[in-house]
């Protein structure tokens, strides 16, 4: 009998990358859901629909009544990839955050506990853990939530609520983690993939600060294969850390995309850094590696060389 995923947000970056992968690494059949927002895109998953293991429906996870009518059958996990992530959105207005974040969280977790889904997956982010000192070790598993703006602050209050149903129902849940993800088909409002567009139109590159913020940067596709691995092997309860060990200033980034492009440095253009800009993130995998055997197969250079490739076919 075939196994049906529920995955939530399968039309932003990372869960369109992720159907994809699954459809191409596994037998289970997808359904997935988005309200195509901002953040979601539909050409992102139009390729999609040739699968006959493919679903997709327009639905808000906020929208209980619509949400109700994605549960015509039971579903073997539900990833929740649902999210608004935009950082500079949430300073200028937390409320789809909050919303969404949080409020679709609860609803998912809800539908868990009524039996319409064997487990759930949350898609958590490194910004929960707030910011390191250079001198600090990266992130683990085991450092608290102290979030500093109010995207992490509402990721961090989803995860908060995962873990409570977890405690007090017992449910089959578990939270990933993941540092800064780059690749193919994300948002171009995104520090990377902005970089890219504006610098092969010769366009100036504005960089928050001196540009010595710090990220830890990972290939979507290693990401997927380790949500993958957390779906099949991962144990309930438990917080998987997903890094890609590519610690890089932003000004390195950019520096990196200049010259894989053959442009100026000329191009960066220093801009008021932003508040509660946080001022460096690193993360331990090496839980997920001794636990489930997971490690990242793509080096930033090669996945960087690869973004660029597919921005480059897109302009």
């Amino acid at each position: 009998m075939s196994k049906h995923l529920l995955i939530t947000g399968g039309a932003g970056f990372i869960g369109s990358n992720f159907i994809s992968h699954m459809l191409n690494n596994s037998s289970y059949h997808i359904t997935n859901i988005d309200a195509l927002t901002y953040a979601g895109n539909y050409e992102n998953i139009k390729h999609l629909e040739n699968s006959n293991r493919y679903r997709f429906i327009k639905c808000d996870i906020n929208n209980e009544a619509d949400l109700k009518a994605v549960f015509d059958q039971k579903y073997e996990a539900i990833i929740n990839f649902a999210a608004e992530s935009h950082v500079d959105r949430s300073i200028q207005d937390a409320t789809p955050f909050i919303q969404t974040n949080i409020k679709g969280t609860f609803n998912l977790l809800q539908s868990v506990l009524s039996g319409k889904a064997n487990k759930m997956i949350q898609i958590s982010t490194d910004e929960v853990y707030g910011s390191l000192k250079p001198s600090d070790s990266p992130f683990t598993e085991e450092n608290p939530l102290v979030p500093n703006n109010p995207y992490s602050a509402s990721k961090a209050s989803a995860d908060l609520l995962v873990r409570s149903y977890f405690k007090t129902h017992q449910l089959p849940l578990i939270i990933t983690r993941c540092s800064n993800n780059f690749g193919p088909m994300q948002h171009t409002e995104k520090f990377i993939p902005k970089t890219i567009f504006n610098a092969i139109q010769n366009k100036s590159i504005p960089l928050y600060g001196d540009g010595m913020n710090i990220r830890d940067w990972i290939y979507v596709t290693d990401h997927c294969r380790a949500v993958q691995m957390v779906l099949e092997k991962g144990v309930p309860g438990q917080v998987y850390n997903i890094g890609g060990s590519e610690e890089k200033t932003n000004r390195e980034v950019i520096e990196i995309i200049l010259n894989c492009l053959g442009k100026s440095t000329d191009l960066i253009e220093m801009v008021e850094d932003r508040p509660g800009h946080d001022r460096r993130y690193a993360m331990d995998s090496s839980k997920i590696t001794r636990e489930l055997g997971w490690i990242p197969l793509f080096t930033f250079t090669e996945g960087i060389q690869k973004t660029i490739d597919w921005y480059k076919r897109q302009n």
